[in-house]
């Protein structure tokens, strides 16, 4: 069971390093267009993967509490959003097609501040593939090895468009393409981290599970909602990101069921 879990916590880790390789084998930065594409499948696989892998399976183990099974899931869902929210105020970071900082003020360069930004994203996907990898191991969570699997490679798939996201960009701002794989790899180191913390929280935690399910998915969400939809819809043929969230939500969903 430990090696299942060590695989699936490092999993969505391999899926940002392939990505980051891409720019070793293209020459140019992505397209806007493809950028807008990628973002949008990787807001479609969060949301579907925030919905059908962790909100029903923490009210599913609510059930004993009857009509007020929603409590943990909403107080978990609000306790993730204001997690991110508080993250995203007291972290500097720059996301790749905004040149306007967010956070407080700071004087960590720009490449710094590119790594912060999609390592904030995968905190809560971390947390996510390890609470669920933890609900696993106690057994008590109707959590399915093969449930388990589907979120680590729906997170896995949508990591890759965000190492080549952030590996691509550095390397056209004049970085050498080892460093900037190096640093898209480095994005993507925080989830495998904060998965085994959250592994071991929920472990010694094990009615904490519901609350902690809906605690990733709303942090999940906040990315989602405040930072991947206004990008996937920015300038002309937003309709490229729409088309691309549909194809994403649809793989999760499916992988959620096939697997699950």
């Amino acid at each position: 069971m430990l090696k299942t879990v060590i695989i699936g916590l490092l999993i969505p880790f391999i899926g940002t390093s392939a990505g980051a390789a891409c720019v070793f084998f293209l020459k140019k930065d992505l397209k806007e267009s493809i950028q807008r594409a990628l973002t949008g499948f990787a807001a479609g696989v969060m949301v579907a993967a925030s919905i059908w892998s962790l909100i029903v399976p923490a009210i599913e183990q609510s059930e004993g509490m009857g009509s007020f099974a929603f409590v943990p899931a909403f107080i978990g869902f609000w306790a993730g959003i204001l997690f991110l929210l508080l993250l995203d105020h007291i972290i500097p970071h720059l996301h790749v097609r905004i040149n306007q900082t967010e956070g407080p003020k700071s004087k960590l360069t720009r490449t710094v501040m590119l790594v912060l930004a999609v390592t904030l994203h995968n905190i809560p996907e971390g947390m996510a593939v390890g609470v669920v990898y933890a609900g696993l191991m106690s057994g008590s969570a109707n959590i399915t090895a093969g449930g388990a699997l589907a979120l680590a490679l729906g997170i896995a798939i949508q990591n890759f468009p965000e190492g080549a996201i952030i590996s691509m960009p550095l390397y056209s701002e004049g970085k050498s393409k080892p460093k900037s794989f190096i640093l898209g790899v480095l994005s993507g180191a925080v989830e495998p981290v904060f998965g085994a913390l959250t592994v071991l929280i929920a472990g010694l935690v094990v009615p904490a599970m519901p609350y902690l399910l809906s605690f990733a998915a709303g942090a999940m969400l906040y990315v989602v909602v405040e930072e991947l939809i206004p990008e996937m819809s920015q300038g002309k043929h937003s309709n490229i990101g729409v088309i691309s969230f549909a194809i994403g939500f649809s793989l999760m969903m499916a992988l959620d069921v096939a697997l699950g």
